[in-house]
């Protein structure tokens, strides 16, 4: 038969090589053994090639007449190769161009093999059957990939008898060659590809020769090579998958299922499974930020919400920012809510009081977006914020630019359908849905992000401060926009040879939430801020009705003026934040009704110290008893504890504390219940959280496995004592009878007891690391 190859190629010389280049060629390529897997067959024709060629070429007169034939049919076919370019770009339609061209492509399949009719422009030579497997092997190290499979395939589809007759020797030792050669050229034909960018079409070569091996059950070691390299294209293949065109829709579905299957196999966005991609948890952190411009924010809604729930802090932060950008833009202030809320379980672990203002912005809740941003540690930002409210009595017009800003630069730009989407504030509160959901929020909801704060995570004195990463995995927010741009490496810095898979440019990544910060309570925040958030106890004035008139005048002329420079003060395009002015109107009213009735109260006389009584001529003034039973039985007082606690002991209180915080945080509202388990400082701050809860509509749904690790008795005072647990605690967030988030978490916990009229109770405890 006849192949298309010449003794130069096989001997890998040009045809002006001499005749010490010809011997060291011989040499070299004789010494160099091809895969182990290969059997004494293959090897043997291979080297009758090289011998051959060498043979023909080291004679000189065999040499002249050899490159004359050579030389003829290489000129001949170039010559011919021009006329049929030049007919094709003028005659013929690029369809038909194709098909001509796929017809060249395919004449060695057609003639070479199958006919012996090659042809006669193409350099070529006469092999005897038995070398057919040494000649595809010689193509296969020249590089010829495709000519390999468009030779060898045919004869091992279905219905070919040549291997099974016996025509290129020993089936039992012939086939199983032919099956290496194809799919090692199928390989290398995939990283070729793949360094080319083709990674659909790397990802299709590869697994044709992986399909191969598996149907003939043949050479796992190389079908794990293959499986290795399918494994490493993974995620550039399904970066070209997603960035097609969205009417492409089953080859982008084909993307999202690829990537749920990684994401299955890390066990998360920041999971730490091994998906075989021999991407680290920074690099896939910088691979999933480069593919969210890919993505809609209806896709990246559905992908994240779905990853939050294992739970995942990244993907918790990444769902904010979706819910964030579909409110704004669809103008649904719901979404935001939604944001809001999950910002509230990442403030447990790292400081997002400036995304809070935001949303608080957004959600009209003005009072609470200065205060969250009183507790945000971010200087830039900040910085920033107040540059531009240097004439206002307050932050709200440099939180306006900002958020503006924001959205447009660092938010929107992460979504396929939202990237060329202008931002206007204005636009926003003058959408006649989002005013209706405005008005129908409480006026001032502050409270309400703090009902799922919690303690401090280590021991010491809390402080507010901006959150320290502990581990490489994420870098700490830097800029005004809270999404760092940032100069990255490559997706995997040991992947820079074809078989590890090429290297990726930059891509900018987003400021991951921190391994691990210390939170803050609002009883921990100082005690300007507890006297804020503690209510007062109303006072009787002493004031006559004139002076309460001149300060109630005063008061709402300074309110007035503080509106009007705050209007003034902001840009013409954020004139659609009159609705701030209009709740300080509001405010102003309520304040004028207010004192109003301060002074009916103090007209009308000295009204009586302590408790009043509530007459109703409908009831009797003094409650009338039941006659008490016959024999009345005893109530028993709660046993009084003495002595050193014990573990059961400290297993049953903190279980009492487990069920009385699923009681009050749950959908009825048991707030009641802490005051059996907890102590102050911890029972005033989470009698404050579940009455906020309870007033915003929202509540959570727990359940708890606890295991005691330690009980320590305080050697210095018997009522004191330390229990440290292992708490599992899984919780559902409903915002309204809607779920919005969960999460599932291990926490190991110090708690600190102390004993009370012969009651053990806590009074505070502390999540360690």
């Amino acid at each position: 038969m006849l192949i298309p190859l010449d003794y130069y190629r096989i001997l890998g010389l040009p045809i002006q090589a001499t005749a010490e280049q010809l011997q060291q060629a011989h040499r070299d390529r004789t010494l160099q053994l091809p895969r182990r897997e290969y059997s004494e067959v293959a090897i043997v024709a291979r080297k009758q090639l090289l011998d051959e060629a060498y043979a023909v070429l080291s004679d000189s007169d065999g040499r002249k007449a050899y490159d004359a034939s050579f030389l003829i049919k290489t000129y001949d076919r170039e010559s011919e190769a021009g006329i049929l370019a030049k007919h094709q770009r003028s005659k013929t339609s690029p369809a038909t161009a194709t098909v001509l061209q796929d017809s060249t492509e395919t004449d060695w399949q057609e003639s070479g093999v199958l006919d012996a009719t090659p042809d006669p422009h193409t350099p070529s030579i006469e092999i005897d059957n038995n070398q057919f497997v040494g000649a595809l092997l010689v193509l296969q190290e020249l590089g010829e990939y495709e000519l390999v499979q468009k030779l060898g395939r045919p004869y091992l589809n279905n219905g070919s008898t040549g291997i099974e007759e016996g025509r290129f020797g020993d089936k039992e030792l012939v086939r199983p060659d032919i099956v290496l050669t194809v799919a090692l050229s199928c390989i290398e034909l995939g990283r070729e590809q793949w360094q080319q960018g083709q990674y659909q079409n790397a990802a299709k070569s590869l697994d044709a020769g992986q399909e191969l091996l598996l149907r003939e059950s043949l050479f796992p070691g190389v079908r794990g090579e293959m499986q290795t390299d399918i494994y490493k294209l993974r995620p550039y293949n399904i970066l070209e998958l997603l960035s097609l065109r969205e009417d492409q829709v089953s080859e982008r579905r084909q993307g999202l299922t690829i990537l749920r299957e990684m994401l299955e196999e890390r066990g998360g966005i920041d999971g730490s499974g091994d998906d075989r991609s021999g991407l680290g948890i920074e690099d896939f952190l910088r691979f999933v930020q480069r593919l969210r411009k890919h993505l809609t924010s209806s896709e990246q809604q559905t992908l994240f919400e779905s990853e939050a729930g294992r739970p995942s802090a990244v993907a918790t932060y990444l769902s904010v920012y979706t819910l964030l950008a579909q409110g704004f833009a669809a103008r649904q202030p719901s979404m935001i809510r939604r944001a809001k809320l999950m910002l509230m379980q990442l403030g447990r672990r790292q400081d997002v009081h400036l995304e809070k203002a935001v949303c608080s912005l957004l959600l009209g809740q003005t009072e609470e977006a200065s205060r969250a941003l009183e507790l945000s540690s971010e200087k830039e930002p900040l910085a920033f914020i107040r540059e531009n409210s240097q004439d206002s009595p307050d932050l709200l017009p440099g939180l306006c630019l900002y958020a503006e800003h924001w959205l447009q630069e660092e938010v929107f730009p992460h979504f396929r359908d939202l990237s060329q989407q202008s931002v206007s504030l204005k636009d926003y509160f003058a959408d006649s849905k989002v005013q209706a959901y405005l008005e129908a929020l409480p006026l001032d909801s502050e409270t309400a992000n703090e009902w799922l704060v919690v303690q401090p995570r280590s021991g010491g004195k809390p402080q507010v401060r901006s959150p320290q990463v502990t581990t490489s995995l994420q870098p700490s927010p830097v800029d005004a926009g809270r999404a760092a741009t940032v100069t990255l490496t490559p997706l995997a810095a040991a992947q820079s040879t074809p078989g590890q898979g090429p290297r990726s440019e930059g891509i900018a990544a987003p400021p991951m939430p921190p391994a691990s910060v210390h939170g803050q309570t609002p009883t921990q925040l100082g005690s300007t801020s507890n006297d804020r958030r503690k209510p007062h106890s109303p006072r009787r004035s002493s004031r006559s009705s004139a002076g309460l008139m001149g300060n109630l005048v005063d008061r709402a002329k300074t309110l007035g003026a503080q509106v009007s420079t705050q209007v003034k003060s902001m840009p013409r395009n954020r004139l659609g934040l009159l609705l701030v002015a209009g709740f300080l109107s509001l405010l102003i009213l309520w304040l004028i009704f207010s004192i109003l009735g301060g002074i009916l109260q103090a007209l009308s006389g000295p009204s009586l110290q302590g408790e009043q009584a509530l007459v109703s001529l409908e009831a009797p003034p003094v409650e009338i008893p039941a006659l008490p039973p016959a024999n009345p039985e005893p109530t028993a007082p709660p046993p009084v504890e003495s002595g050193a606690i014990t573990e059961p002991a400290g297993e049953q209180i903190i279980q009492g504390w487990l069920s009385a915080k699923a009681a009050a945080l749950g959908p009825n509202h048991a707030v009641d219940e802490l005051k059996q388990v907890l102590t102050e400082p911890a029972l005033s701050r989470w009698q404050l959280m579940a009455e906020a809860q309870q007033r915003n509509n929202a509540h959570q749904r727990y359940t708890h496995k606890l295991q005691i690790t330690k009980v320590t008795a305080n050697p210095t005072n018997p009522d004191r004592a330390e229990v440290e647990a292992e708490v599992n605690e899984k919780a559902e967030v409903f915002d309204r009878e809607q779920l919005v988030t969960s999460r599932n978490e291990n926490l190991r916990i110090r708690y600190d007891l102390i004993r009370q009229d012969g009651q053990w109770r806590i009074m505070d405890w502390q999540v360690m690391k």
